[in-house]
């Protein structure tokens, strides 16, 4: 099998991995999303009995205040009643006191019941919109687990179809090669093969050695990127330039550790000079 036919099935068996790795994904998830949404279920029905005690607590709140506020009102008229049969200065003055007594409770009465009324219309508020919301997502949990067995059989049947492709597309190719390649897929984003363009991987972006990209332009092999992993096919360039495979104008991968061992070496020989300088 010719290398150019192996790239051209690696880039359709690429886009084939890429889906199937898609609807793996897609399934796991699935599951989680019924979770996620019992979960917001389950804390809105626990804030729904939250806000019923505090609604229940008000409401008594508000009934004790109207009893008393009655009370004063009813013990404020009595007294008013009494003042006509009133003779002496010392009855008179005990009942103002009473009057004035019963008018401050009863004020004070009314502004209770008027804030507990407020609360209570506003925690009947918040259980209608709670109860509004259980409402909706029990309703939403009900169509989705009768979808979810027929979502996850959809694309279980596509991850099926795809590996029918695979299967067929792969008969004849290195199995070695396909494992590494499928794991490349996995931790690359779906790109497991790529170009390089000016000497440059199209994957990483990384200057690869001269020597080593003449291999990949002879395209006699399967090459990995030393970079990223990938595998790596020649493309020219718009210009159709191949002045990078000068082989004298650059070494092999071995050059990295030698140029980086050099320059360490030329620091060290400024470093010297400069201390030499400073001592005269």
């Amino acid at each position: 099998m010719a290398m150019e036919e192996v790239f051209k099935k690696l880039q359709t068996l690429q886009d084939i991995l890429s889906e199937k790795i898609k609807l793996e994904q897609d399934i796991q998830e699935i599951p989680k999303i019924l979770v996620t949404q019992e979960e917001i279920l389950s804390r809105f029905k626990r804030t729904f009995v939250e806000k019923n005690v505090e609604y229940e607590k008000t409401r008594a709140n508000e009934s004790e205040f109207r009893n008393l506020l009655v009370e004063a009102e009813s013990l404020r008229e009595r007294s008013e009643k009494h003042m006509d049969a009133v003779t002496t200065q010392r009855e008179y003055e005990a009942l103002d006191k009473e009057i004035r007594d019963a008018t401050e409770k009863e004020q004070q009465y009314r502004k209770d019941l008027q804030r507990e009324e407020r609360l209570l219309a506003d925690l009947d508020e918040q259980l209608k919109q709670t109860g509004a919301l259980i409402e909706q997502q029990e309703a939403e949990l009900v169509v989705h687990r009768a979808g979810i067995g027929t979502e996850i059989a959809e694309k279980t049947a596509k991850m099926e179809s795809l590996s029918a492709q695979e299967k067929e597309l792969t008969a004849n190719m290195d199995s070695e090669v396909l494992f590494k390649f499928e794991r490349i897929i996995r931790n690359k984003m779906g790109r497991g093969i790529v170009a390089i363009r000016g000497g440059v991987c199209m994957g990483c972006h990384m200057i690869l050695p001269v020597q080593f990209a003449n291999t990949i332009h002879q395209g006699e092999e399967i090459v990995f990127c030393p970079y990223c992993s990938r595998i790596l096919y020649y493309e020219e360039t718009e210009e159709g330039q191949e002045d990078y495979f000068d082989t004298e104008d650059s070494g092999s991968l071995s050059d990295l550790d030698d140029m980086e061992e050099e320059e360490f070496e030329e620091e060290e020989e400024e470093e010297e000079k400069v201390n030499v300088d400073f001592e005269e």
